[in-house]
């Protein structure tokens, strides 16, 4: 059951939890991206696979001191997640993925406090850089991030779940 939304006037009192993402929130997490993004931005079947490849990976090999992955819940319900990874290429620099917050929720601080969970993360587990790969179109996320201090480095044209996306890669030094 999603929450229902807090009334403008009440928005400053405004309640919610962060905890370690459990087994079953990762499935939560791809039918969640899924199933929103379909509806949102129109992409296919190939993006929740991408998802599911994060999170799979995810739970089959993670070391906890340097990998993370966080649920926000409001009123009881799952309402978003991000997850922190070690890039597979580069040792001090984590990748920030699956970062989401449901459409009901957006606007109260939860998309910004998950993603200076992250940071705060990655500078005690000893990073020097965090990257992430996002696309154009997902505006509020990418205002998240350059607020919090991301800077574009990369931008470029792909058809990986849908025809004309721009992918972008930001990172952020620690």
């Amino acid at each position: 059951m999603l929450p229902n939304r807090p009334s403008a006037s009440s928005a400053q009192a405004v309640t919610y939890a962060l905890r370690d993402a459990h087994h079953d929130d990762l499935e939560w997490i791809v039918r969640t991206h899924g199933s929103l993004y379909a509806r949102e931005y129109g992409w296919d079947a190939r993006f929740e696979a991408l998802v599911a490849a994060v999170t799979n990976g995810f739970a089959a090999q993670h070391d906890p001191q340097r990998e993370r992955c966080w649920i926000a819940e409001f009123q009881g319900a799952r309402v978003g997640s991000v997850m922190i990874v070690q890039h597979p290429e580069r040792y001090h620099v984590a990748k920030l993925r699956l970062l989401l917050v449901l459409p009901e929720v957006r606007g109260l601080g939860i998309g910004k406090r998950l993603v200076r969970l992250c940071t705060d993360f990655c500078t005690q587990a000893g990073y020097t850089t965090i990257s992430l790969w996002t696309n154009s179109v997902l505006h509020t996320a990418r205002a998240l991030y350059e607020a919090e201090g991301y800077r574009l480095v990369h931008r470029e044209p792909h058809q990986l779940f849908g025809e004309g996306l721009l992918g972008e890669t930001w990172e952020r030094a620690l």
